[in-house]
């Protein structure tokens, strides 16, 4: 199944399956992306398997030689076995490695996700030369990619890297995960959304009932962001609230993990512009010792919400050519 051999380079392709969405990409020879497509990640098992053989099609993995990296939102063990995904139902103790390889008759690499963002903003993104690095990706949940000293750090189980279920209000809403008060249950898209329900519900944001087709209950991230997008002073209220909740996590993770730079990425990025600074403004109140440490950058993701597909695919073709 490896492609090593060919004479031709195999051409990588990077697969990001999220918790709403499946992202994949078509890298260039010279790191730019040749093509990107995108479809609604489905529920279970075997339908994110026909998912992922689609995108992978859809990019020309059946045309020429290529290596496929795939970044998963859950808890990949070292044996590349998925333990549990707590925003992908259906996935517990699934091996996707050998049906997708199967499937696409040849080599295909998996990583969690977060990890692949942050090697993507490592290798060509935000953080390039910069050896301690948290990559936080806010998304359906949060997780995040850790570098430290140059080097990837996936624990001992290959399960680190999973700060979106830091308990940051014990008597919070249910999470995914079995827990409550979850740090996504308030700094994800879902969050997002939590928040935005919260104001409708209390009658603050009829913007946001308006947008949600006049159920308070329907409210989404998506109806916050447009909002704000509007000038609406309500959804710019939730969203300051929200950056207070990104700046509690991120200040906890550069408590304990002291790095050079924070990036933030993940499916929001397309709208962090409307939130980053209240993220930074939150920050330097909430970190321990933020007047005495050395200041520590919150950078938007160069790569945005495509930074694990390219990650994915970065990971790929340094499996291919290790082969």
């Amino acid at each position: 199944m490896s492609n090593g051999g060919s004479s031709t380079p195999a051409r990588r392709i990077g697969i990001d399956v999220g918790g709403t969405k499946t992202l994949g990409v078509r890298m260039g020879e010279s790191g730019g992306l040749d093509q990107t497509t995108r479809q609604p990640t489905p529920v279970g098992a075997e339908a994110i398997l026909s998912g992922v053989v689609d995108v992978a099609l859809q990019l020309g993995a059946a045309a020429e030689p290529c290596t496929i990296g795939l970044g998963v939102a859950g808890l990949l063990d070292k044996a590349g076995v998925i333990r549990r995904a707590p925003n992908l139902p259906g996935l517990v103790r699934v091996a996707l490695g050998p049906p997708l390889r199967q499937a696409l008759s040849t080599d295909v690499v998996l990583e969690n996700d977060a990890n692949c963002a942050a090697v993507a903003e490592v290798s060509l993104g935000v953080a390039r030369g910069i050896d301690d690095v948290v990559v936080v990706t806010l998304g359906t949940g949060i997780g995040a990619g850790l570098v430290q000293g140059g080097r990837l750090q996936r624990g001992a189980h290959g399960l680190a890297g999973e700060p979106g279920h830091m308990v940051v209000e014990p008597h919070g809403p249910p999470c995914p995960c079995g827990g409550r008060g979850c740090w996504e249950r308030y700094a994800s898209g879902s969050g997002l959304g939590h928040l935005g329900r919260e104001a409708a519900l209390a009658g603050k944001a009829p913007s946001l009932v308006e947008l949600a087709g006049g159920e308070p209950e329907l409210v989404r991230g998506e109806h916050v962001s447009a909002a704000a997008r509007a000038s609406d002073e309500a959804a710019h209220a939730v969203l300051r609230d929200f950056a207070w909740w990104v700046a509690l996590g991120v200040a906890n993770l550069v408590a304990i993990l002291d790095p050079e730079m924070v990036v933030l990425g993940g499916g929001l990025s397309p709208d962090i512009g409307l939130w980053i600074d209240d993220v930074r403004g939150a920050y330097a109140d909430l970190v321990v010792a933020g007047a005495e440490r050395p200041p520590v950058p919150i950078e938007p993701a160069h790569f945005g919400e495509e930074a694990v597909a390219v990650g994915a695919g970065l990971l790929a073709a340094r499996a291919g050519v290790q082969q």
